[in-house]
């Protein structure tokens, strides 16, 4: 797997009851995968030779995320390695603006968008289809990385710096939702496909704070649409392996339900699908490997009615009581609470790790994640709770 991030180390705890040995290359000793793999290679995804060094005798080469060069993944396929998602696949999660090519082609719906190669252009976009619009690297952005929201008095500012930095940009519509839903899929190389739930995710400073699983109060219809386009968006791509479809669920003109947009596409296991470690009967980990080694897929049933997974967001002021101290108390007020950490320094905003909950309805369930998830990052409960009252 390339990269030695969060989900890499999350793989590797999948693989291990596949009897499955996962090696990784991460770019520094300490990072998440790497402090639990007994398999390492330290180095850069942007070097050959240590993708090279990754991938020799291994059955298949994979990612933890999705910044390979597509120069280096074709090397690689010259050479005989079996990589997968396969490059022209993943290219549609590398660039935005060849995935809304490619989606628009297919008939999918996505948001208006364009080139920007100049600030006319975005001005020129933004008086047809609406102010404010949104502007996005075509490449690299993440958590709200990489995106701006624009009124038309801004666009100068921000354009000009991206384009002198050699940012590659588009500007799209600015969609008028009700929420954000992920459906996340499988596919493997005989072409099977298994889909989860539809989730709703909830978003806070451009980074997903909360995962609710299945999403609460969609309408079935509108489940199974995404569902079922998510499925054909791997077919149609030739997707191997998880993926996950970012969607917008719009504002409804009527009684019935809004219609779903696509935002991102991400091909490899996502922080959407967190919550399937203990909410489903196959982890989104271990059908990632079951995909990319072209086992049969599991079954991605729920183990309970509501699932709640919220991530621990690093607080703007670290606490002095250490994490594994703020375990312990968690531990002592919610044991039902599902506790994943990744091995990272605390600074603010970094995903730290995350909590998943079980239970039979949504909000109450809601409601024990995020104080679980606040106090692993703040060491204070949000209600006042006191241990020692």
């Amino acid at each position: 797997m390339v990269g030695g991030g969060q989900l890499a180390r999350m793989t590797h705890q999948a693989a291990i009851a596949l009897g499955q040995g996962l090696r990784v290359l991460a770019a520094r000793a300490d990072d998440p995968a790497a402090q639990v793999s007994a398999d390492v290679v330290l180095g850069e995804h942007t070097d050959l030779d240590a993708l090279r060094a990754v991938a020799v005798g291994a059955s298949v080469l994979t990612f933890d995320h999705e910044h390979v060069p597509q120069e280096h993944l074709a090397t690689l396929v010259a050479e005989g390695v079996t990589v997968l998602p396969p490059p022209g696949a993943l290219l549609h999660a590398q660039d935005k603006l060849v995935m809304r090519r490619r989606l628009s082609e297919l008939g999918v719906p996505v948001p208006p968008f364009a080139v920007v190669r100049s600030v006319t252009d975005v001005h020129e976009f933004g008086d047809v289809h609406g102010w404010p619009c949104v502007l996005k690297a075509v490449r690299g952005g993440y958590d709200g990385r990489g995106v701006w929201v624009l009124d038309r008095d801004g666009v100068a500012e921000v354009v000009d710096a991206q384009l002198a930095a050699g940012t590659p940009l588009m500007v799209e519509q600015r969609v008028d939702f009700a929420r954000e839903l992920a459906a996340v899929v499988a596919r493997s190389p005989f072409g099977q496909g298994a889909a989860w739930p539809v989730v709703q995710t909830v978003q806070r400073d451009g980074t997903c704070a909360l995962v609710l699983a299945p999403a609460p109060d969609l309408h079935p219809d509108l489940a199974e649409a995404a569902e079922q386009l998510a499925l054909r968006i791997a077919a149609e791509l030739g997707v191997v392996g998880v993926l996950a479809v970012e969607l917008f669920e719009t504002r409804s003109s009527g009684s019935g339900p809004g219609r779903l947009v696509v935002n991102e596409l991400a091909m490899r296991p996502h922080n959407s699908g967190h919550w399937s470690i203990e909410g489903a009967r196959t982890s989104q980990f271990e059908q990632h490997l079951r995909a990319v080694l072209d086992y049969p897929l599991g079954d991605t049933s729920t183990t309970a009615p509501a699932v709640v997974m919220a991530n621990v967001l690093g607080a703007p002021d670290a606490p002095v009581m250490t994490l594994d101290e703020r375990a312990h108390h968690l531990f002592a007020r919610l044991p039902e609470a599902k506790l994943h950490l990744y091995g990272k320094g605390e600074r603010p905003g970094r995903k730290l790790g995350h909590v998943t909950v079980l239970g039979d309805e949504v909000t109450e369930v809601a409601e024990r994640a995020e104080r679980a998830a606040h106090w692993m990052s703040h060491a204070e409960w949000t209600d006042g709770w006191d241990p020692h009252a």
